[in-house]
């Protein structure tokens, strides 16, 4: 666990930032896997820029209003200070969906197509993504109050807010969790569903992982029920995700029913 990997000078590498676009690498690299021999392969670079453009701000609007408004409400301008951290991978989420939405309308492409090739591929850049959260020690949990868990050491998040406790590993399994999810979605790839499917159901699993892991964190604010802004977001998108599933396969129902007749 190293949040600085090496230093050149006065030039600090820090270890999240490396994992971080590694995960992303790898993310691209299995969308145009996935995407190959279809009409996307060519647009997975593409969208790039509008991707990262609606990941860092929605990432940064999510952290500073729903996990650490307190403190920015009184330092307003270093709401722009992304350089010091802070982000959300819920808001990144949210952000790059709808510059994926952005891009398919300005171009003419099914977003749901597009958005169930790239749903393993995301989520696959998520459990690397992880990692850097734990070897940058944060996204922690809660104290164990026994001898099970991670003990940080001094210069993280984690050790400034607990010191030498025992934490629950929360950020470990999410990534765990996450390799999972991308496993189911291989194997449900492989047959055939209405375009948007297997994407909400990402959601879904996702979500359904992340709502359960919160109990364990320790670096979120709660509020209504005790329920993590982490929480109340997955609940939020696991509730839209079944209607849009049910709304999805109305549709192609009916669009079958007519061409029959």
């Amino acid at each position: 666990m190293r949040v600085i990997l090496f230093s050149i000078g006065e030039f600090q590498i820090h270890s999240y930032g490396v994992v971080v676009a590694l995960a992303v690498l790898l993310a691209l690299g299995m969308a145009r896997h996935l995407a190959a021999g279809t009409l996307y392969q060519e647009h997975i670079l593409n969208m790039v820029p509008y991707l990262f453009v609606g990941a860092i701000l929605s990432a940064r609007i999510w952290h500073v209003f729903f996990f650490q408004w307190e403190y920015y409400s009184k330092h307003l301008i270093e709401i722009i200070y992304i350089w010091h951290g802070g982000i959300s991978i819920q808001g990144a989420l949210i952000g790059s969906f709808v510059a994926l939405i952005v891009y398919t309308r300005k171009h003419r492409l099914s977003f749901w197509e597009l958005a169930d090739i790239m749903a393993p591929a995301i989520v696959l850049g998520q459990s690397i993504g992880r990692i850097a959260c734990f070897l940058n020690g944060d996204a922690y949990g809660s104290p164990t109050s026994s001898g099970f868990g991670i003990v940080y050491p001094e210069g993280t998040m984690a050790y400034d807010v607990y010191g030498s406790q025992p934490l629950w590993p929360a950020e470990i399994w999410e990534g765990q969790w996450d390799l999972i999810v991308f496993v189911l979605l291989i194997l449900l790839k492989s047959r055939k569903w209405g375009a948007g499917v297997l994407f909400l159901t990402y959601n879904i699993l996702y979500s359904f992982g992340r709502f359960n892991l919160e109990w364990l964190r320790g670096d979120s604010p709660r509020y209504l029920f005790n329920w993590t802004a982490g929480q109340w977001t997955s609940f939020s998108v696991i509730a839209v995700s079944l209607c849009l599933i049910v709304f999805l396969v109305m549709r192609e129902r009916k669009k079958m029913r007519i061409s029959i007749r």
